[in-house]
């Protein structure tokens, strides 16, 4: 049976690094789902078990935010904003500030890929009716999106797994993430500004694209959406009350209306990710109950590699957020995240690794598709001349700030 739980496992984590398997039509979530399936089906854990092995609190988290984030899309608040800040008579590079600090502020509360989802079309018209090249603007976005998902225990998928299974305080982490970040993205904007050498507008003016999918603004319904954000964030710094449990009543709150069909809300939710989360959650699990990780662990740490280090958590971090993806390699090194700084380590790291390449962050995925349907190619060596600088650098300073706080 452990032979048989090994090879599912690795299967598993084969289509997490390919984002699929050869000669079959999966995606990562099918993988996770037929793994948790044949799992099931050879009886290494029952329908009982398996459930249990799902940490719900993650998936309540997760699904409630979803919501949130579907209420301020539907509002027309993304694209509002972005519009807004492209109006704005600065200079280019000012801009681009400006758009990254905006970028990180929204991520930090509404999800890094929903942020990308709704404003990389709009951007990208919005560069071109005012002369600019839309590439860096389009790369700040995703950057920023990134780094800016890594602000708070809510920006992104992981985040709220960390945060939820090491039962993290949601102000102590604020606290802890805020210096690198906001240098963090100080540093993104002096790369894309030494990247494009001051030449941020367009050489070959272009058309516009008409939008279909253009959301006006609803004030009322953004008013709305930004209401509940805002009260499940001061609940989250300074109630007691379960993250998951208040922000489920704040979805609650949000499915009332008398104008937004629930029909549209909840067609907006990432299914698939939750699906992902519940597939992994079992395959893991099965995993562990082999007892070969901790074992693993013991072997690693009689040959002088402790993974509980805080230094083996950094590089293991990186290296398998940018192998199998940072939901999966958070999932695997939970398990070993016990020392002070674990939390943040692991919060930071598998969240600042997605800048390197485009396929690190679903994030950059997004953009750079969204870009495409618009006429904007960006390759990923073109990604890469942004991403892998802005990676570096700001681990760097990661790295630096988690040696002062635990000196």
């Amino acid at each position: 049976m452990t032979e048989a739980i090994v090879a599912i496992f690795l299967l598993v984590y084969l289509g997490m690094i390919l984002g699929g398997l050869p000669f079959l039509q999966l995606d990562r979530t099918g993988v996770a789902l037929l793994g948790a399936i044949a799992l099931i089906g050879i009886d290494a854990l029952s329908l009982d078990e398996a459930a249990r092995s799902v940490h719900v609190p993650t998936i309540i988290l997760l699904f409630a935010f979803m919501v949130v984030s579907a209420q301020m899309r539907l509002g027309g608040f993304y694209d509002w904003v972005t519009r807004r800040i492209a109006a704005l008579r600065l200079p280019p590079a000012a801009l681009l500030g400006v758009l990254i600090g905006a970028v990180a502020l929204l991520s930090a509360v509404f999800s890094n890929d929903v942020v990308c989802l709704a404003m990389a079309p709009v951007l990208t018209d919005a560069c071109r009716r005012r002369r600019l090249d839309p590439v860096p603007f389009l790369l700040a976005l995703a950057c920023a999106a990134n780094i800016g998902s890594a602000f708070t225990l809510i920006g992104n998928p992981q985040n709220m797994l960390i945060g939820e299974t090491l039962r993290m305080s949601f102000a102590g982490y604020l606290a802890q993430a805020a210096l690198p970040v906001t240098l963090g993205l100080l540093a993104t904007w002096g790369v894309l500004l030494l990247h494009s050498r001051g030449r941020l507008g367009d050489a070959t003016p272009s058309t516009p694209h008409g939008r279909d999918d253009e959301i006006p603004l609803d004030r009322w319904q953004a008013a709305k959406g930004l209401a509940v954000a805002g009260a499940l964030v001061l609940a989250f710094l300074f109630t007691d009350w379960p993250r998951e449990v208040a922000a489920l009543t704040g979805a609650g709150v949000l499915l009332l209306s008398r104008k937004l069909h629930s029909r549209r809300m909840l067609g907006l939710v990432d299914w698939e990710l939750l699906i992902l989360f519940v597939g992994l959650f079992i395959v893991n699990h099965a995993l562990q109950k082999t007892g070969l990780p901790q074992q693993l662990v013991d072997d690693l740490a009689a040959l002088g590699i402790a993974l509980k280090d805080p230094v083996a958590l950094f590089a293991g971090s990186f290296v398998l957020s940018n192998l199998v993806s940072n939901v999966p390699a958070v999932m695997l090194l939970l398990p070993v995240a016990e020392h002070a700084v674990a939390g943040v380590t692991l919060a930071l790291v598998s969240t600042l690794a997605g800048n390197l390449l485009v396929v690190g962050s679903i994030a950059n995925i997004i953009v750079v598709d969204a870009a495409a349907r618009h006429g904007v190619m960006i390759d990923w060596r073109r990604h890469a001349v942004v991403g892998v600088p802005v990676t570096f650098v700001t681990l760097a300073i990661v790295a630096a700030y988690l040696t002062w706080l635990a000196s």
